[in-house]
């Protein structure tokens, strides 16, 4: 099965980019490939962790696809797991840690494994996704950086 990991350390503290990763409906807005999300349902428990069901649409030049997935924001422990529920693929599942460094900023741990349904689709879309998620990590860095500032804030915005 494909997957990809990546690991940087980056300015901001673990609480804010926990937030702006949290921010899934702002995706389109900068992430490679992600033309749009809407959350279809949000629910929270009282130990400060949400599951949000959402829908993504992706596209490339002529091809789109749409996909449902759950995410899981556990605040408390500044992790993220998301898991597929429906769409083109067999199985997709990425998860993101984001881990305090000493003198400020933090280390944010992204991983996905993924695999299509349709070997046609896998032949078409496989080698576009590898790319995509090398570039998935500088999207958030940018993105942090636009928002926060390069030194980042110590804690995430209210």
């Amino acid at each position: 099965m494909p997957s990809f990991r990546d690991s940087r350390t980056v300015p901001q503290s673990p609480e804010a980019m926990f937030a702006l990763v949290a921010d899934v409906e702002r995706y389109p807005e900068f992430l490679p490939l992600c033309e749009s999300l809407k959350i279809r349902r949000r629910a929270q428990s009282g130990e400060g962790v949400e599951t949000l069901v959402a829908d993504m649409g992706v596209g490339y030049k002529s091809i789109r696809e749409n996909f449902t997935s759950r995410v899981t924001l556990d605040r408390p422990r500044l992790k993220i797991l998301v898991e597929y529920v429906d769409g083109p693929f067999r199985y997709l599942e990425n998860r993101w840690t984001f881990r305090p460094i000493e003198g400020g900023g933090c280390t944010v741990d992204f991983y996905i494994t993924y695999e299509f349904k349709s070997f046609a689709l896998k032949l078409l879309m496989g080698a576009l996704f590898d790319k995509a998620f090398a570039r998935f990590a500088d999207a958030f860095v940018a993105r942090a950086a636009s928002i926060y500032g390069k030194g980042g804030p110590l804690t995430a915005p209210v």
